[in-house]
């Protein structure tokens, strides 16, 4: 196997602006790469398992305090939450990083895991944290709280979507490929999470251990790329809690980081590829 290792960071962390805008971009150029992709019959694809580690010191993981619905957000009265944004575990393991082929334009049917395609807000957290949403068929999006929440999206897809009932599906169409930033306008204001909208199934999502796997991928040479939306929270902007209208205290996060290498997969044969991520 062939590898080439890249980072590529925003340069001008000030501006959330730019943020959005990184991260919109980094992924159109991706979705136009894949624009043509077409759905094939493939017989003894290859396999590419793997894994994602952090390398370096971990940084203090990120918290806010709950301020707001204490018995439906906070029900064991821990105080804070954290934001989910960098989950390391055991051995440097890093879950919700995602790992995909940047460059393919043929392949297996869409097949990504159902559950990453369903959004719940339970307890006043977004789960799954990261999800894989196709381009075109409608994403599913539920609230089990008895609260109100909002579903505020940004970047590939601009909506803001209320959830005054507990537990009725809102489907959501996304008809662009790209990041789509998840916050909730209702004061709720660690809730976060990252939608990639996509237009093939070579996506996978890392779990606790760190672990990837893209099944059925055609022999040939390919960029895979490990994503990973970012840890650390740059300023605080104002925003209206809608539910309560006054003004309430946001954070705006860090650009994406991502990091790509070559990888040659051979009819039938499982060829594995490790990232090791971690501060510049």
């Amino acid at each position: 196997m062939t590898t080439r290792t890249t980072l590529r960071t925003g340069r001008d962390l000030a501006q959330a602006s730019t943020l959005l805008t990184l991260a919109v971009a980094f992924f159109a150029a991706t979705a136009a790469a894949q624009s043509e992709y077409r759905v094939i019959k493939v017989e003894n694809g290859g396999t590419i398992p793997g894994t994602v580690r952090w390398e370096g010191p971990a940084p203090k993981p990120l918290q806010l305090p709950v301020t707001k619905n204490q018995d439906v957000c906070d029900p064991d009265s821990h105080k804070i939450v954290e934001l989910g944004r960098l989950e390391i575990g055991a051995n440097g393991a890093v879950a919700n990083a995602v790992v995909y082929l940047t460059d393919i334009s043929e392949g297996k049917a869409m097949d990504l895991p159902e559950m990453r395609q369903r959004l719940d807000q339970r307890n006043c957290r977004y789960v799954p944290h990261i999800l894989l949403v196709p381009v075109g068929p409608a994403l599913r999006i539920k609230s089990s709280d008895p609260i109100l929440h909002t579903v505020h999206m940004s970047g590939a897809a601009n909506n803001n979507i209320p959830f005054p009932f507990q537990n009725q599906y809102v489907p959501v169409t996304l008809q662009r490929a790209g990041v789509v930033d998840l916050k909730c306008n209702a004061g709720h204001v660690w809730m976060n999470a990252e939608i990639l909208v996509v237009k093939h199934p070579y996506y996978a999502v890392t779990d606790s251990e760190g672990n990837f796997r893209l099944n059925d991928v055609p022999p040939g040479e390919y960029e895979i790329e490990a994503w990973h939306e970012g840890w650390k929270i740059l300023r605080e902007e104002s925003v209206l809690d809608v539910a309560a209208q006054t003004q309430v205290r946001r954070p705006i996060y860090s650009a994406p980081v991502a990091w790509d290498k070559k990888v040659v997969v051979r009819q039938g044969e499982s060829t594995r590829v490790n990232f090791a991520i971690g501060e510049k």
